[in-house]
């Protein structure tokens, strides 16, 4: 009993020990899942296989081709087939009676079972290019899903990266923040012993002490920061909302080549013209607005068409028993066929064929003045974002410049403080300013990316995998 009660608890103890492996081994695989290194290309890429809204635009996209090759079908012969059965009631057979003649004579008899199979095919020849435009009009609108489906993607894109880059500074300032309450620690640490020694006040602790619990709550604001943003990115790139990702693009600074240059407005200006027209090339929903534009006039020539008659070849293979024309009756199959042309002409449909053109020509105007519209604002947001990148790039100069000043004003206040030629007041001061340098380069940095990518999707020209 007692050997059994020893090997029964071995078992358990292994199956426990076991059990605490497997909850290891799972626990280790749910961190390791939990946590990705992830560029901003990969970022961009996996948003766009994974986004919700693609795959809307898509199958938008894919429904106006299927309508589109619905249309041009209409241009081709059409051959159907049917068959069947019927079975008819008791009737007197069709005869004639002759004087001389005790029975009648039968001329037609009675067919019960009717079998009849026929295979026809209708081809129209002519229909005053209504079928063509219509066919053309669904192409141009099919280019223009697939146009919309294009301008979905660099907005997908777009956000992505602006998401991308935010969760990058929302990390860079946390960064920031830790070094402050870093630098303020030893601070603290510095004026307890200077204190000690009779080189500080107790004023000049508490100074240090408050600035160290204000930095405290702001490190505590900056992470629900960064977890905001990163669910943020996560939520776009289709991961799990708690998925740790880590950041391994980095901004590029400008190249300052504009400094000590004289503006010139006229290259400027040139310089602008030639990102328009740019824009006006290759810009998705500016060519989703021209496409939408030939399917108005196609449009309107397939209604202007409704004033023509149609022409129609038709004929078919019939295969019967008993076939109606072979007279007299018989019951039995035969094959017969027919081919023939149709003209068919509207004389009057009330007035259906005026209104269908007013339509199309007022569709035609909406979509002509939309275009306008739509460049106008193109040429604007050009315009709006090559300025938002000029000023990226003053930014991220003056900011490059207050970084290098405050780091120095800071290791000269801590060293004169240490040395008791400085006050807590102006160390604190001092670090202040540099985390606000820090804060304002890192932000002037990302400013500039983000300036980039919409002037890229301005004109039409941004980089997508």
């Amino acid at each position: 009993m007692n050997h059994q009660w020893m090997f029964g608890c071995r078992v358990a103890r292994r199956r426990s020990t076991l059990g605490l492996v497997c909850t290891a081994l799972v626990v280790v695989t749910v961190g390791v899942r939990a946590q990705q290194s992830l560029s901003l290309d990969e970022a961009v890429a996996i948003a766009l296989q994974r986004n919700t809204t693609l795959t809307i635009s898509a199958a938008k996209a894919d429904a106006a081709l299927a309508k589109a090759s619905e249309q041009s079908a209409a241009l081709l012969p059409s051959i159907k087939c049917s068959a069947g059965y019927q079975r008819l009631s008791e009737v007197d057979p069709f005869h004639v009676t002759v004087p001389f003649l005790p029975q009648p004579i039968v001329l037609a008899p009675v067919v019960l079972n009717n079998y009849t199979s026929r295979l026809w095919f209708q081809h129209p020849l002519f229909t005053g290019s209504r079928l063509q435009n219509s066919a053309r009009a669904a192409d141009n609108l099919a280019r223009a899903a697939q146009f919309d489906y294009s301008r979905d993607r660099a907005e997908v894109a777009l956000a992505v990266t602006a998401a991308y880059w935010m969760l990058y500074q929302a990390t860079a300032a946390k960064r920031f923040i830790d070094e402050n309450v870093v630098r303020l620690q030893a601070m603290e640490s510095d004026t307890r012993n200077l204190l000690k020694a009779g080189f500080a006040t107790r004023n000049d602790l508490l100074n240090v002490q408050v600035q160290l619990n204000a930095a405290l709550l702001l490190q505590v604001d900056a992470r629900n920061d960064v977890q905001l943003e990163m669910m943020q990115l996560n939520m776009l790139i289709g991961n799990e909302s708690q998925t740790t990702l880590t950041l391994t693009s980095r901004p590029s600074p400008p190249a300052m080549e504009r400094e000590g240059k004289p503006y010139r407005q006229e290259e400027e200006e040139r310089n602008t013209r030639v990102l328009i027209a740019r824009a006006f090339e290759a810009r998705p929903d500016l060519l989703a607005a021209q496409s939408r534009i030939e399917a108005a006039r196609a449009t309107g020539r397939a209604a202007e068409g409704g004033w023509l008659p149609q022409v129609i070849v038709n004929g078919g293979l019939t295969y019967a028993r008993p076939n109606p024309r072979y007279q007299p009756t018989r019951d039995e199959f035969k094959t017969t066929w027919d081919i023939g042309v149709q003209l068919q002409f509207d004389v009057w449909n009330g007035g259906a064929t005026n209104h269908q053109i007013a339509q199309a020509r007022a569709a035609l105007a909406q979509a002509e003045a939309m275009y306008e519209q739509l460049k106008d604002y193109i040429a604007l947001d050009v315009r709006r974002q090559q300025l938002a990148v000029k000023r990226a790039e003053e930014k991220v100069r003056v900011a490059a410049l207050g970084i290098e000043q405050a780091e120095e004003h800071q290791r000269t206040m801590n060293d004169k403080y240490k040395q008791g030629m400085a006050t807590s007041t102006e160390l604190l001061d001092a670090n202040v300013a540099l985390l606000q340098a820090a804060t304002n380069h890192n932000t002037a940095l990302v400013e500039y990316e983000l300036a980039q990518a919409k002037l890229r999707r301005a004109i039409g020209a941004l980089n997508l995998p």
